[in-house]
C-alpha cells in the first residue's frame, strides 16, 4: 500500500498549488483521506481532512477559505487545491489514510486516526 504526493513547489506569496495524493496497492474508496504539514523546527499539523464519501470535510483555520480538500476515487486520488499562498503556508505536506474505513470526521483531525502516510511533498511560498 502506498500513498504518493506530488505537487509541491516553489511559489510566491499570493499564488495556487494544487497537492494530488495518489493510492496504490489497494482501494481506498471506504477511507477518508486527510492532509498534514511540518514546517521546519515544528511538529506536524493537521491540514484538511475528507470523508470516504466525500460529504464532510475539515479544516484547520489558518487555511479556511484558501484551500480546499476533494477527492476522485475512480483514480484513487485526493487533491488538496491551495489557493492565495502565504510563507507560513511552507512546509512538506504529507497525505494520509485512517487506520479504519469509515472513520468520522471528527476524529481524523489527530495524526494518531491514520495508519497509511506518504512520503511528503515540499511547499515552499516565498514573500
Amino acid at each position: 500500500v502506498q500513498l504518493q504526493a506530488s505537487g509541491g513547489g516553489l511559489v510566491q506569496a499570493g499564488g495556487s498549488l494544487r497537492l494530488s495524493c495518489a493510492a496504490s496497492g489497494r482501494t481506498f474508496s471506504l477511507y477518508g483521506r486527510g492532509w498534514f504539514r511540518q514546517a521546519p523546527g515544528k511538529e506536524r499539523e493537521f491540514v484538511a481532512a475528507i470523508s470516504w464519501s466525500g460529504g464532510s470535510t475539515s479544516y484547520t483555520d489558518s487555511v479556511k477559505g484558501r484551500f480546499t480538500i476533494s477527492r476522485d476515487d475512480a483514480k484513487n486520488t485526493v487533491y488538496l487545491q491551495m489557493n492565495s499562498l502565504k510563507p507560513e503556508d511552507t512546509a512538506v505536506y504529507y497525505c494520509a489514510a485512517p487506520r479504519k474505513p469509515g472513520a468520522p470526521i471528527a476524529t481524523m483531525t489527530s495524526g494518531a486516526a491514520y495508519g497509511y502516510w506518504g512520503q511528503g511533498t515540499q511547499v515552499t511560498v516565498s514573500s
